[in-house]
């Protein structure tokens, strides 16, 4: 049916909708009317209490007042990947003994998906017990558990034991060395070359399993840092053979392994090691070469934060951990982790979400998780950004059950002294149900939006 209308003198004929056509209405929301609904993707305000005035924090002293007296060094907060130190970091430098965190990885990694098991035994190789260098003095034909070569490996820096178990998990030392390579590339080390699984330099490795390819092991000290991040996050009971002080290996040896590194902080009552043992250190690996000079690769906990550090070239055993002193003195004295946003926490501006056929036009939405960065000690509100991204307006149809995932919300921030922005994204989710509507509530809804529509045509006009 057709009706004529007069406007200023004007004559309109404006066609009736049927009740098919709003039913129709009601399965298939028109494009415009999610349009006007949707809120696009945004830089959202901070969730509430995020974004204010940073109150001032400590002073952080430069890098040069440390004095280091270092071919490279590294501090690293592993869950966030925040580098709080960085001195030539990029230098690619041989790592020695550092090398054979990779292997240490690697073995952890193939008993946690089931290839091996620490129980299971090792028949030692010709490869394996040619090995020079620190070494327990495998001979060929040896047997020893899993387990036994690995604390050989993360205590004594035994080569015959990292050679035995690069051969268990690959077939051979450089079928294991093309593994190592492969991870290092997955885990986004940029300097990272291995050609065998413990350090040592091509001329001291045994001429019949020498690599083909020309060059040497390297790494940065980023590298180093980069490897012990997924070591300490990816196996966390790590220090399950790190923190061994000491370790018989056969019952017939004169005396047991010591381990190399003299940090632990369980070395504070033994007279040899006190002077260096440090609060929270639990590991991690220490190197040396002729041509590498004296390395480590340490990791702490203090106040609930976990710290990495890498220090390369130091001149002497007892320099490579008092240096490293010095820059875990740095990152502990002057950050600290701190949680800038809660779980279930608002985004200001951005309270709801359009929701079609609900019985509600909007449903509240939440994020699901907090946000924890490493921020300059002392900081109390910390200058967060806040991006909102919603779904695709149109998939927002109810019913949707409470904590369904309806967008991501990325936050940033960058203080005073750190090298980069850090950066977390949580996803944003439903705090309630949106119920759907029933059918006579979505009709009356329709013949609304429609008129509501036809009139605001109308007045267009004019």
């Amino acid at each position: 049916m057709k009706h004529k209308r007069q406007f200023n003198g004007k004559q309109f004929v404006i066609k009736t909708a049927t009740v098919g056509l709003l039913l129709n209405m009601l399965v298939a929301p028109t494009h415009s009317a999610i349009a006007e609904k949707a809120p696009a993707a945004t830089e959202a305000p901070a969730a509430t209490g995020t974004k204010q005035a940073a109150t001032p924090a400590v002073k952080i002293p430069t890098v040069q007042s440390l004095e280091l007296d270092l071919g490279s060094a590294v501090v690293l907060e592993p869950t966030t990947g925040e580098v709080l130190l960085a001195v030539n970091a990029d230098k690619p430098l041989p790592p020695a003994s550092m090398t054979k965190m990779m292997t240490e990885y690697l073995v952890a990694d193939a008993v946690k998906n089931g290839q091996l098991t620490w129980e299971q035994k090792v028949v030692v190789r010709e490869n394996a017990s040619k090995q020079i260098g620190s070494r327990i003095f495998l001979a060929q034909g040896d047997e020893h558990t899993v387990e036994e070569l690995y604390i050989a490996m993360a205590v004594g820096s035994a080569n015959d034991a990292t050679v035995a178990l690069a051969e268990l998990v690959s077939g051979s030392e450089q079928e294991f060395v093309a593994l190592m390579n492969k991870t290092a590339e997955k885990m986004g080390m940029k300097t990272a070359h291995f050609i065998n699984s413990t350090g040592l330099n091509r001329d001291d490795m045994p001429s019949k399993f020498r690599p083909a390819e020309k060059g040497e092991t390297l790494m940065s000290a980023m590298d180093a840092a980069l490897l012990a991040k997924y070591i300490v996050t990816d196996h966390p009971d790590f220090t399950r053979f790190t923190k061994i002080q000491s370790y018989q290996f056969r019952e017939r040896d004169d005396k047991p392994m010591v381990n190399l590194n003299w940090m632990l902080e369980s070395n504070k009552s033994i007279a040899n090691f006190k002077a260096y043992a440090y609060p929270g250190l639990d590991g991690l690996k220490t190197g040396h070469t002729s041509d590498a000079g004296n390395c480590f690769t340490g990791t702490a906990v203090r106040d609930g934060m976990r710290l990495i550090s890498v220090v390369m070239g130091a001149n002497s055993e007892a320099h490579r951990f008092t240096e490293t002193k010095k820059v875990l003195d740095f990152g502990f004295n002057n950050f600290e982790i701190k949680q800038v946003v809660a779980p279930k926490a608002v985004i200001a501006g951005n309270e709801t979400l359009p929701v079609l056929k609900g019985k509600k036009e909007e449903v509240s939405v939440v994020t699901d998780d907090g946000v924890t960065f490493v921020v300059p000690k002392g900081t109390v509100s910390p200058q967060i950004t806040t991006k909102l991204v919603a779904n695709d307006p149109a998939t927002m149809v109810a019913p949707i059950a409470q904590a369904s995932k309806v967008g991501k919300v990325t936050y940033s921030y960058k203080g005073e002294g750190m090298s980069q922005t850090q950066q977390k994204t949580v996803n944003l989710i439903t705090a309630e149900e949106a119920e759907k509507a029933g059918w006579f509530k979505l009709l009356l809804r329709a013949i609304g939006d429609f008129f509501g529509d036809l009139f605001t045509g109308i007045k267009n006009l004019f």
